[in-house]
């Protein structure tokens, strides 16, 4: 074999044992649930069970599903934001490198806030929302209703 021959022997080898590593993943860990709006999904890693048997029994249930509150409007920034998350979720866990219980990142939380203060938007343009501290700093509507989404 020639030396190019070689390199494309060794390309073509990476590039399927890449491919095969990530097919077994996906289907592993279920991927293609990940594209749908099946809260369920959320809980295939066992760390969001608590967050989906919160959910599960919040009054959100009937309104909203994750991604109502945890992605972004539009299919381009609701993928990109899913993509994202799945990504760094999977990597910390593989790593088993991640704050217990979870925490929501500032990213995402202010996607969170976002998503509440659409939904409610009857309500917080008439009480003029968002509410601030004596600082004139944005008060999180998370942090006086943490248990709307989730039970706690």
């Amino acid at each position: 074999m020639n030396k190019r021959t070689i390199q494309l022997v060794i390309v073509a080898a990476t590039l399927g044992i890449a491919m095969g590593v990530g097919a077994y993943t996906f289907i592993y860990a279920k991927g293609a649930s990940y594209l749908t709006n099946n809260p369920a999904s959320c809980a295939n890693c066992h760390i969001m069970n608590e967050q989906y048997d919160g959910w599960l029994k919040s009054s959100h249930r009937s309104v909203a599903t994750c991604n109502d509150c945890h992605t972004p409007d539009g299919f381009v920034a609701k993928y990109a934001t899913k993509a994202s998350n799945g990504f760094w979720h999977s990597f910390y866990f593989t790593l088993n490198n991640f704050h217990e219980p979870i925490q929501i990142k500032a990213r995402n939380l202010a996607i969170t806030e976002q998503a509440c203060q659409k939904c409610h938007s009857d309500i917080t343009t008439a009480i003029a929302m968002p509410h601030s501290n004596a600082k004139g700093e944005a008060i999180s509507c998370i942090k006086c209703h943490r248990s709307v989404g989730h039970l706690h």
